[in-house]
């Protein structure tokens, strides 16, 4: 068979676009989630359900490649509805599955659903969790690794391998008992968790621990530690005895680089760590203390897990290593402070990071948003700007897209964004926010613990924090040449955090404490970003699969398509499976001419 001599260069053409659209794209993960209630995995000996995926607890890693298409089809086996958020995933274009009340309806007891997002254009360590009714301090949460494409540099070398560490508060009561609980104002403010778990095991120190969490290492090595705080309540002070770690990233952003003894980390924030073994082979203590909490004398407060070396033959000894007196905000703030973007790394693209700053902005809208906890009617509540959300039996995203913007489920700006109503109330606070513009939010508390934020749809640039009222005036004290780019931020007892967003990603986007009960009772509000473009290249259209509820009713849930796959790795095989076929027939065509 005679071919013309052009016959190769098209092949070679045709694998290397294909190899392109492979890269840009990304592969297609498949995982089949099956939630239910598990009373044999919990950590204590004492009778709990604990929310697992798959009989796991934590749950399963989603681990995926920037640009990765991730499909999880979710069976919910509970006894109550169930969604899932993907905590600092930006779901560009595609709020209708960021898995919270005001995008989507709840998967239905006995139903399944299959969400499906891409990673685009990011990197980094993140969580998933339940987002609805209280379900996240049952479990059922778990890791999420979005690793960079091959030939994007990382801006550290390759550690020996990676541990992800889920560590939270944890009740030793009944989720649905906690819930119940905060119906009453005194529980509703006061209910403190009782232990911390290390990837939903108890502490070593701990008596009443089924187990304990152990990393075996080999000296001379550096590993990387994906740290997440999973909890309800605590922040919580991450330190190895007699070793120090380098920080080289948080949710999605690499970092300056530098060197801790110690790591703050509040409620659904995400962090990586290097560690090197280069101390004696023996044991040694991985702490996690709570912040704001006294702790001295009662370990079983503390979540202690255990740094093995391999060859080692000598458990873990002496005093715990010491770390920052847990009520000492100076301590925090200063550290918050010097967490700096690093300007010349590359992330999800091969530009670096630095290409995009905020200091030359011109903001488009400022709100300032005041946490606090009130009392409405008689019931227990948490508010913004003394508002607390009500949870719309129709998703903000669906009655935005079919009942003519919103019409009868919510009022877009009915709420002050800049200052408190006068009294609490409750509402569905729904907020404008402009499309390509820059928001400047204000985040203030009135809490003597520590809160967080978290945003949705984007990461935003934090560029302030303040111990004194917040004026325009501010602003000068802001750092806008290396601010650090999060989803979730916290901010200290009677003060004030400041952060940019580019609000370019049109959806509707939760604003949220990252607090469970706070969040649970009301303190929340959704960002409308509307493009009124209708080419879904601006913004995607409703998914085939999507589910209805509230005024558009309830039919049963569309059949999920069948994977191909429950394992993202194979996915990835068949994909390249198909390059390397193209490649083989490539060398073929060029060998017989």
């Amino acid at each position: 068979m005679a071919f013309s001599s052009d016959f190769p260069r098209l092949i070679i053409s045709a694998f290397i676009f294909t190899l392109l659209i492979t890269i840009v794209n990304g592969a297609d993960i498949f995982l089949e989630w099956h939630v239910a209630i598990n009373t044999s995995v919990n950590p204590f000996p004492v009778e709990q359900p604990v929310i697992t995926i798959n009989g796991m607890f934590p749950g399963p890693l989603i681990n995926a490649t920037t640009n990765d298409n991730i499909h999880v089809n979710v069976f919910n086996n509970l006894d109550e509805p169930l969604l899932f958020t993907w905590n600092g995933i930006q779901q560009r274009l595609n709020s209708w599955q960021d898995g919270v009340s005001g995008t989507n309806c709840p998967i239905q007891p006995g139903k399944n659903w299959t969400y499906v997002f891409q990673v685009k254009d990011q990197i980094g360590t993140f969580i998933y969790f339940p987002s609805n009714n209280f379900l996240g301090a049952g479990g059922g949460f778990g890791p999420i690794r979005v690793n960079n494409r091959e030939g994007i540099k990382v801006p550290f070398p390759k550690p020996e391998s990676e541990f992800d560490l889920l560590i939270g508060d944890w009740y030793q009561k009944s989720y649905k008992e906690v819930r119940s609980m905060l119906k009453n104002s005194s529980m509703a403010i006061d209910s403190s968790p009782d232990k911390i778990l290390m990837n939903g095991k108890g502490s070593y120190l701990d008596d009443d621990s089924k187990a304990y969490e152990s990393f075996t290492v080999t000296k001379g090595k550096t590993y990387r530690f994906r740290i997440s705080n999973v909890g309800t309540a605590w922040s919580f002070n991450f330190r190895i005895q007699n070793h120090t770690m380098m920080l080289v990233e948080t949710e999605g952003s690499y970092v300056n680089q530098i060197t801790l003894d110690s790591l703050d980390v509040h409620v659904g924030q995400s962090y990586s760590v290097l560690v090197t073994a280069d101390q004696e082979e023996m044991d040694y203590y991985i702490v996690a203390a709570p912040k704001m909490i006294n702790a001295t004398g009662f370990s079983s407060l503390l979540g202690v897990g255990e740094l093995h070396y391999d060859n080692s033959t000598i458990p873990a000894r002496g005093l715990l290593p010491p770390g920052p007196d847990p009520f000492d905000i100076k301590f925090s703030i200063d550290q918050a402070k010097s967490i700096r973007w690093n300007l010349t790394a590359g992330a999800a693209r091969p530009n670096p990071q630095g290409t995009f700053n905020v200091s030359n902005v011109t903001l488009s809208q400022t709100f300032i948003l005041q946490g606090s906890a009130a009392e409405i009617n008689g019931t227990p509540r948490y508010t913004v700007n003394n508002v607390s959300y009500l949870t719309a039996d129709t998703p903000l995203k669906l009655a935005d897209a079919y009942a003519n913007g919103g019409s009868g489920v919510f009022e877009l700006d009915k709420f002050p964004t800049n200052s408190s109503n006068l009294d609490a109330v409750n509402g569905v606070f729904v907020a404008t926010g402009i499309h390509k513009g820059w928001i400047e939010l204000v985040l203030k508390s009135d809490f003597e613990v520590i809160d967080t934020w978290h945003l949705d749809g984007f990461g935003f640039f934090v560029v302030g924090l303040g111990d004194e009222e917040w004026t325009p005036n501010s602003r000068y004290s802001y750092n806008t040449y290396d601010p650090v780019v999060r989803s979730t931020m916290q901010v200290y007892p009677g003060r004030w955090t400041a952060v940019y967003a580019y609000l370019d990603n049109p959806g509707m986007w939760n604003l949220r404490s990252q607090q469970l009960k706070n969040w649970y009772l009301g303190q929340e509000l959704y960002l409308r970003v509307y493009d009124p473009d209708p080419d879904p290249a601006k913004e995607r259209q409703p998914p085939e699969n999507l589910l209805l509820c509230g005024i558009f009713g309830s039919p049963a849930p569309t059949p999920a398509p069948m994977a191909p796959t429950n394992s993202g790795a194979s996915s990835k095989q068949i994909t390249w499976f198909h390059i390397i076929v193209i490649y083989i027939v490539t060398i073929v065509c060029i060998r017989r001419q």
